[in-house]
């Protein structure tokens, strides 16, 4: 995980407004707006790029095919043949995911044509997920490619997680803040005070104090929010978040 790291809250904090769930953008991609549709798929590709492309990695194909396998599945997606027999009644969208993916690969037939189709070109907009294309699996874990997916998923979410905490806490002109508040999110804080930090920012100790306060509390917020977009109801995230804290712990 990247060095933004840090724990999933286990106890629930206010949850925000759910935004547009991920079953919801599956429901709009496969609508009749080819541009709406796009932009949805466009989307799920984007969030999902790093699990799927762990995934394909886990099981063995170099990174060159396994880039390639990624993309092919991806333009599967855009397809809309799989997406529209996805029914969220089903359960989470991670698991869907998943599904697809092993069904896809496990097509020989498949599998050639993502490599032939695959050529070096772009089929959607994924540089955000450009860096993740150089990861190779630990030599030495031992996690399945079930594991891989679903711990890669685990961690980009916290990641959206954070970049949302960084533009909101380093809005406004208070560049750096974010950075300052961010080890507080865990109850230690080394060597550090309130004081240093609040010397840093040029601001009050209890102005500090107050940040690290809110900042938590947001976090939760966030988590619940990210996590709710993948799940059929609000009363899936709980268990949800559990599940994330055990994949994150193994």
């Amino acid at each position: 995980m990247s060095g933004d790291s840090v724990p999933v809250p286990i106890e629930p904090a206010p949850a925000g407004q759910f935004r547009t769930t991920h079953w919801s953008l599956v429901l709009r991609a496969t609508g009749t707006s080819e541009t709406e549709a796009h932009q949805a798929l466009e989307r799920l590709c984007k969030d999902y790029w790093p699990a799927v492309y762990a995934f394909i990695l886990r099981r063995g194909y170099s990174t060159e095919d396994a880039r390639d396998l990624a993309q092919g599945f991806f333009e599967r997606l855009l397809e809309k043949e799989w997406l529209r027999s996805a029914d969220a009644s089903r359960g989470r969208f991670r698991t869907f995911l998943l599904t697809a993916v092993t069904r896809f690969l496990s097509n020989e037939r498949e599998r050639a044509d993502a490599l032939k189709r695959g050529g070096g070109r772009t089929l959607l907009s994924l540089d955000a997920t450009e860096a993740d294309l150089g990861w190779v699996p630990e030599p030495a874990s031992q996690r399945t490619p079930e594991d891989e997916f679903e711990r890669r998923w685990a961690e980009t979410l916290l990641n959206r997680v954070l970049s949302r905490l960084r533009e909101e806490f380093d809005g406004g002109g208070r560049e750096g803040r974010f950075e300052e508040l961010k080890s507080f999110l865990t109850d230690d804080r080394g060597e550090r005070t309130y004081l240093e930090v609040a010397n840093r920012l040029g601001i009050s100790e209890s102005a500090v104090k107050s940040g690290i306060y809110r900042i938590r509390q947001r976090y939760g917020e966030l988590v619940r929010e990210e996590i709710s977009e993948t799940v059929e109801s609000p009363g899936d995230v709980d268990a949800e978040i559990r599940h994330l804290v055990s994949v994150l712990g193994n």
